[in-house]
């Protein structure tokens, strides 16, 4: 995950490099101030989704569609999209979806399905959520467009995982837009305008801005001498954290543990996953060692979200492993990155690590982010019947080590 935001990030500035003080779309050279402007579109446009209102993307000023959330539809944006389209509206869905509802691969990342017969808002919202696939087992034919989708289309479902939605959305593509810029468009229907770049480069951008905020000291039932630090964007955004434990010496590998937020199991002691043991145990080895570093990353559900969390754990009430649900979802097995974690570590003057894991994916995530690691120290707790069968798919599927 973090060399593909590295490598989007590499190709913006090798793009804005080409032409000395000059971007290659005409704009000046960036700045601090121009990566925030990119950001904070992003987080409006974000907000916009999650509200259900239509948002503007744009590859370039006249190569541009207008996109709303699929399990957001409404009978009113179904009818504007309509409206304002030179075609019917199109359903863009991942690779990973279009397999599940078993359309043949096209080499894509996402698929565009055309859907101008069957417009219907609760259709298009059960298509887009798998909980209701085994009620619906003789869905489609779909047609498929053949027309590959636009980058403008296929940035506007990575701003719904962005925006912690289902991976789906129905776009439109604007009547006469060879003679409307994206931005007037935008403005004259009262929409926010984000770019493709903007949503490609956005959490490789919020992780390079991350700053500290603020730090206090907070005794813990593991550890009496503890310190909760703050980070988060520049420019807002969702805040980190650092748990300090003890007082961990810089001057060797220092003992790290990488959590991923989990509500059901850190707060409510959820059996069905062992993140609650891990996160406890952890602050215990951690205060055994003489100290160490646990950072609280705000990626629920490996990075898919609190809502579509709870969606994943219905589909595994159905059978599906952990790896598949979220897949059904038309996500990737695990959306997460691990460039925050590099920052916050690298901002609390740590670069060379004993990571406290059982995911050889973590260690290698930190290393492509210039982070050290000096040894993977294992971090496995027994199965409970619960938790069992997801432990299992975690070995299996994903190598954990246990």
């Amino acid at each position: 995950m973090c060399s593909q935001a590295n490598q989007l990030y590499s190709a913006r500035m090798k793009d804005r490099n080409d032409i000395p003080g000059q971007r290659h779309d005409g704009l000046t050279a960036p700045d601090y101030h121009e990566i925030g402007r990119s950001i904070r579109s992003v987080d409006r446009a974000i907000s916009d989704l999650r509200r259900g209102l239509p948002v503007v993307v744009a590859a370039g000023g006249f190569e541009y569609v207008v996109a709303v959330p699929a399990e957001q539809v409404t009978k009113d944006t179904a009818d504007f999209l309509s409206e304002i389209g030179d075609v019917p509206p199109v359903m863009v869905i991942t690779a990973e979806r279009a397999a599940v509802l078993h359309i043949p691969p096209s080499g894509a990342a996402v698929t565009a399905l055309q859907i101008e017969n069957r417009l219907d808002p609760a259709a298009i919202r059960e298509l887009a959520d798998p909980t209701a696939d085994l009620d619906h087992p003789l869905r489609g034919p779909f047609s498929v467009m053949e027309a590959p989708p636009s980058q403008a289309s296929s940035a506007a479902v990575e701003l719904c995982k962005l925006a912690k939605l289902l991976p789906a959305v129905v776009t439109a593509t604007v009547r006469n837009v060879e003679n409307q810029h994206a931005g007037d468009f935008a403005i004259s229907h009262d929409m926010m305008l984000v770019s493709v770049e903007s949503i490609l480069t956005y959490q490789t951008d919020t992780s390079d801005t991350l700053v500290r905020v603020t730090s206090a000291r907070v005794p813990l039932a593991g550890s009496e001498l503890a310190e909760i630090v703050a980070f988060r964007p520049r420019d807002g955004g969702i805040e980190h954290l650092a748990i300090i434990i003890g007082e961990p010496s810089r001057r060797s590998a220092v003992l790290t543990r990488l959590h991923s937020e989990c509500f059901t199991g850190d707060l409510l002691e959820s059996l069905r996953c062992d993140c609650g043991t891990q996160l406890r145990a952890a602050v215990d080895l951690l205060t055994k060692e003489g100290g160490g570093v646990l950072l609280y990353l705000a990626q629920e559900g490996r990075g898919i979200g609190l809502i579509n969390k709870l969606r994943a754990y219905r589909l595994q009430d159905q059978g599906f492993d952990t790896y598949d649900a979220n897949e059904r979802l038309g996500f990737e097995a695990d959306e997460r990155i691990f460039e925050p974690a590099a920052q916050m570590l690298q901002l609390l003057g740590i670069s060379r690590v004993r990571l406290l894991t059982n995911n050889p994916k973590k260690v290698a995530g930190l290393v492509q982010c210039g982070i050290d690691v000096a040894e993977r120290v294992p971090h496995a707790f027994p199965a409970n019947p619960h938790n069992a069968h997801y432990l299992d798919a975690k070995s299996k599927r994903a190598g954990h080590e246990f």
